[in-house]
């Protein structure tokens, strides 16, 4: 079946990819192997990460394509790929994954967004970032190991007590 995508060459865009069983925490679990994953990938099909979240069964990811690509499809299949290929096969896959070969770790489909303008882009950003608070992982988004807040902190874009100090509106970020 064919998804109709936004392809914009040199585009950033907002991404989701889900564990198939979303009660695992497969991601964090095993959080070497996926940026070992996300290395690999990065090095054959380049991109920049502007901010990214990994949480135990879930990522959110904002990235900008090179000038001249806009293949974000591929390089989700890759990182997908090279994160399953690294797991013991223990789970359990249907007949319909089987018959193509597939494992039952990742969701097939994954959530899309290209980013339209600096508001836009400001909103997934921090999305992302507050996320681990709005699961319930954290009190304050900078207790999350796994988030790109790290480096918007020691680069001065974010305090430290950004996203804990009041409370944030549901619906104030983009999704």
């Amino acid at each position: 079946m064919y998804y109709r995508r936004a392809k914009i060459k040199g585009g950033s865009y907002f991404l989701t990819l889900n564990l198939m069983d979303r009660k695992q925490d497969l991601l964090t679990q095993h959080i070497d192997l996926l940026r070992q994953s996300i290395r690999k990938v990065k090095q054959s099909h380049p991109f920049h990460i502007d901010a990214i979240v990994v949480l135990p069964d879930h990522i959110h990811i904002l990235m900008t394509l090179p000038a001249d690509d806009y293949d974000y499809s591929k390089r989700i299949m890759l990182l997908k790929s090279a994160f399953s290929r690294q797991l013991p096969k223990t789970e359990s896959i249907s007949r319909s994954r089987s018959s193509k070969a597939e494992r039952g770790i990742w969701q097939r489909r994954f959530w899309e967004h290209l980013i339209r303008d600096e508001k836009d882009y400001i909103n997934h950003v921090n999305y992302i970032h507050y996320n681990p608070v709005k699961h319930g992982y954290v009190a304050r988004p900078v207790d999350w190991l796994y988030s790109s807040i790290h480096s918007y902190i020691r680069n001065g874009v974010l305090k430290s007590n950004w996203g804990s100090n009041q409370p944030i509106m549901p619906g104030s970020f983009g999704e």
